[in-house]
């Protein structure tokens, strides 16, 4: 398993602790939340069970009472609600022949996709909860583990409950996206030598997402495989854009919609403009669907510099959805190739860039030396200046500095012109004309191929280069 050190500490500490343990895994569709678990227990459970996609109650129930036979139970008939279901786990969890974990001695129930078991009116969370509360939280050798990739419904019905679930979960694990440096073992793992350039421009396609980069076929380039797996009508990703909302929300169009608007303005737009844009983008219905797209680590939340009191700005943060809305969705093109060097190709690289930056945070404040330092990230748009600016990156650290970052993509060390170089001046003296600011500002550049010295690099104090985002 690549990776995961956090998560697999989480799961340690579950195991080697003297109670019983609720643990919630929740993540974005496809980022491993099953593999991780199965991959931990190597599918050694005392009970597993497993939602199914968009199917009724009694399909749902006939599908558990399947997994308490394969686990020993004796009944043949399929229960009438979740409470029949939940007792019957009961029963089996008593039975002298049920499996324990070969480490703890602990009784481990793996429960995948439980948003999928909570169809309308089945009486799920009440039978899960009574199941909980009433008998398997006093019993201090029994691990619940639930998964899923509806996040909103995780966060909603399980970690902010105020009701039965209230300060019931023991552990959570948010699953995250594969860091680069992550990607990388995980290729060098399946025998697939790229370099590092190359993996950043696949992070920029198909983001750290482990079930995208495990259909990587090392018998071709990139750009092979990006046509192989999202251009061909027989691909394996083809239709994963569409088919990765509809599985997650009810209302997958208001989504869509959402996420489409959002396409057209590379540093988002507030909830206003999007209102504007979107249907049916209104009232609650937009609010509950951008709290759920941003829960499921598709776009961010976040404030303007100058603004950040009085309002948040929406942004698209995940690869693979930008890609896809900007290349697929009307399927201009039958081939990958006919983009690349194209001026589409050269912007979608830009763009795609500054999300990888952003997704790195970390690994850029490490390189400044500065990962102890509480920081804030904000981006700024000038509001009177003649010429104006745009600042897509501002780190806002707590000991009087702030880091303007300019993301810049290319083959060769960038190289910074007189033209360039005015630009830069005028963007850091027009925020701090615009924003009073009193701290020191410093220019840094993140560059993956680094910077190429000459009497105008000197504008940035410091460089991250390629290498950097990969610690």
């Amino acid at each position: 398993m690549v990776g995961r050190e956090y998560e697999k500490d989480i799961i340690d500490r579950c195991l080697n602790s003297n109670r019983a343990e609720f643990l919630v895994v929740y993540g974005r569709r496809r980022v491993g939340k099953t593999y991780l678990i199965k991959e931990y227990f190597h599918e050694m459970f005392s009970f597993y069970a497993t939602g199914i996609y968009n199917n009724s109650t009694k399909d749902q129930l006939k599908r558990f009472n399947q997994s308490l036979i394969r686990y020993g139970y004796e009944g043949k008939n399929r229960p009438k609600d979740w409470y029949e279901a939940f007792d019957r786990l009961e029963e089996l969890l008593e039975s002298d022949k049920v499996y324990r974990d070969s480490y703890s001695g602990k009784r481990v129930i793996f429960l995948d996709e439980l948003p999928w078991m909570d169809t309308a009116k089945s009486g799920f969370r009440s039978a899960l909860d009574s199941f909980w509360n009433s008998y398997a939280s006093g019993k201090k050798d029994i691990l619940l583990i639930g998964c899923g990739s509806a996040t909103s419904w995780i966060i909603n019905n399980l970690l902010k409950d105020k009701g039965g679930f209230y300060n019931r979960v023991t552990m959570r694990i948010h699953l995250n996206p594969f860091t680069l440096k992550e990607c990388e073992e995980y290729f060098k793992v399946n025998n697939i030598d790229l370099p590092r350039d190359q993996i950043i421009e696949t992070y920029m396609v198909f983001g750290g997402i482990p079930f995208y980069l495990n259909m990587y076929d090392k018998r071709y380039s990139l750009a092979q495989n990006i046509d192989s797996l999202l251009f061909n009508p027989n691909g394996q990703l083809y239709y994963e854009y569409e088919n990765l909302l509809s599985s997650l929300f009810k209302n997958h169009q208001v989504h869509a919609s959402i996420i489409e608007v959002l396409s057209r303005k590379r540093n988002g737009m507030t909830r206003g403009e999007i209102a504007e844009n979107a249907f049916p983008g209104k009232g609650k219905t937009l609010t509950k669907a951008l709290s759920e797209l941003e829960q499921c680590g598709f776009i961010r939340k976040y404030n303007d510099y100058t603004t950040r009191k009085y309002g948040s700005i929406y942004q698209i943060i995940d690869p693979f959805m930008s890609f896809s809305i900007r290349f697929l969705k009307d399927r201009e093109h039958e081939s990958w190739l006919n983009y690349i060097d194209t001026p589409s190709y050269y912007s979608w690289m830009g763009l795609s860039f500054e999300q990888v930056c952003l997704l790195h945070t970390d690994q850029i404040k490490r390189k400044l030396g500065i990962s102890g330092v509480e920081s804030s990230q904000y981006a700024f748009k000038s509001k009177t200046s003649d010429p104006g600016a745009q600042i897509d990156l501002l780190i806002d650290r707590k000991d009087n500095v702030i880091n303007i970052c300019e993301d810049k993509f290319t083959k060769k060390p960038f190289e910074v012109d007189k033209e360039y170089y005015d630009n830069l001046i005028n963007k850091k003296e027009t925020f701090i004309k615009e924003t009073k600011c009193r701290k020191a500002v410093r220019m840094t550049l993140v560059s993956a191929s680094g910077l190429h010295n000459n009497a105008y690099s000197g504008i940035f104090t410091n460089v991250v280069n390629g290498d950097d985002l990969f610690e």
